[in-house]
């Protein structure tokens, strides 16, 4: 069961986080959200704490690019990429994103129903990786439990009984 919830929050955020950096990329998809996303990205660009604390001015294109080429990167991985560590490392990177999305929308004192998406996807990525840890878990707890059986099946058995002592006392 815990298989099928973590197959499909993988693929789901991963489509999701694929079309979302589409739209910062390129207008292919709609041109209004992409106009709309150019323009909060040159407000966020101005904000970005290492850049000023570096005193390194980021220009808002190639942030925002940055931004949604990592996420399809890692969408293309959650949905697509069968390895486990693989999934794990797009995971994290793009909760991440969404750490950095949610302070930048804090900071520009941007409304709830503006930052509720990084919000919401915040908590998706985050569930996704506890039923991966439990999944990972509960299959360390199987192979041990069939190491330890394999261990009992292969220990030789030696030809004295132990009986206990009340039952050996002659009367």
């Amino acid at each position: 069961m815990a298989s099928i919830v973590l197959k499909s929050l993988s693929v789901f955020l991963g489509l999701f986080f694929i079309f979302v950096g589409i739209m910062k990329i390129t207008p292919y998809i709609s041109r209004e959200l992409h106009k709309d996303l150019r323009q909060e990205y040159v407000k966020y660009a101005k904000i970005i704490p290492l850049a000023r604390w570096l005193d390194v001015k980021i220009p808002s294109k190639w942030y925002r690019r940055v931004v949604g080429g990592l996420e399809i990167v890692c969408g293309i991985a959650l949905t697509f990429i069968p390895h486990r560590r693989t999934k794990q490392l797009a995971n994290w990177i793009l909760l991440s994103l969404m750490i950095a999305a949610i302070s930048l929308h804090w900071a520009v004192d941007d409304k709830l129903e503006r930052s509720a998406p990084a919000l919401v996807f915040f908590f998706m990525l985050t569930c996704r990786l506890v039923v991966e840890w439990q999944i990972e878990r509960q299959d360390k707890a199987e192979a041990a439990k069939l190491e330890a059986a394999k261990a009992a099946v292969k220990a030789p058995t030696t030809g004295s009984t132990h009986v206990p002592a009340k039952l050996t006392k002659s009367d």
